[in-house]
């Protein structure tokens, strides 16, 4: 399965991590950094409308190459100034062909928090996180034990983290409530066959409380898709590939808050 590969390869990267930069050193930066003080994410999340996360990625395992021009910090720039809530950045390399220097430069550039999308399988990466600039982390219920994703959440929590715990059914959320997660996100892209279905995110809504934020990721491409969502009660939408393909980002971004509703706007997207 891709995503046995995926948290084969990212263990293998975190040797090599650990021999650069030790666990010792690494956490004593990260607890040397403030904590924050505002809003939580989940908090923002729960402000009216729907909230759009936009992500910076350069590949992925089901689409291969999207942006063979990868100018991350002008596309954070648009995502920024379009008034996105937040920005997700790709960190992982072998499948996504993501860098933490990516987070690292849009972190410094935005004033909104900014999510490290990484297959999380060790504190250590936290604590990467956390020194790296990012304010929200992503847990994905799947690959964790149920010990991990409490001890992971409650590590996040302490640094002044966000958490995103992600789930694909209803026995995942149910784990995810067992730990008090504040986010949960729906994906709607199956992480073991990479099979998409963007009725997922509408079905499991109904086994999260109203006092949970909900994020549906993967497969959202429109204005309509993200109409059905906020009817459905869903907070917050995470979107990549067709942010990632538009010619004009800002555009498109004001184009899914609905913007242009009524107004028959039609928007250029790469082929």
């Amino acid at each position: 399965m891709i995503l046995d590969d995926l948290v084969a390869a990212t263990k293998i990267r975190l040797t090599h991590e650990k021999q650069q930069v030790s666990f010792a050193e690494i956490k004593k930066q990260a607890e040397a950094m403030p904590i924050g003080d505002g809003l939580t994410f989940s908090e923002t999340l729960e402000k009216p409308g729907i909230h759009i996360i936009g992500e910076i990625k350069k590949a992925s395992p089901s689409k291969g190459l999207i942006a063979a021009q990868f100018p991350y910090e002008t596309i954070a720039d648009a995502y920024n100034q379009a008034g996105i809530t937040a920005i997700s950045v790709l960190t992982e390399p072998d499948y996504f062909q993501g860098k933490l220097t990516y987070l690292e430069a849009v972190a410094k550039r935005v004033n909104v928090p900014v999510l490290r999308k990484d297959f999380t399988i060790d504190p250590y990466m936290i604590y990467q996180a956390k020194v790296s600039g990012a304010k929200i982390i992503l847990l994905i219920v799947s690959i964790l034990t149920q010990p991990e994703l409490q001890e992971y959440l409650n590590l996040a929590t302490s640094l002044g983290l966000s958490a995103i715990v992600e789930a694909h059914s209803e026995v995942e959320i149910k784990r995810a409530l067992a730990v008090n997660a504040k986010i949960i996100g729906v994906n709607n892209r199956n992480l073991k066959d990479f099979s998409m279905n963007l009725t997922n995110s509408e079905r499991l809504r109904k086994f999260i409380p109203k006092s949970v934020a909900m994020i549906a990721e993967s497969g959202i491409k429109n204005r309509q898709d993200v109409k059905r969502l906020e009817l459905a009660g869903i907070n917050g939408v995470l979107i990549g590939e067709t942010l990632m393909r538009a010619t004009d980002k800002v555009q498109m971004i004001k184009e899914l808050e609905g913007a242009f509703d009524g107004k028959n706007q039609n928007l250029r997207v790469e082929a």
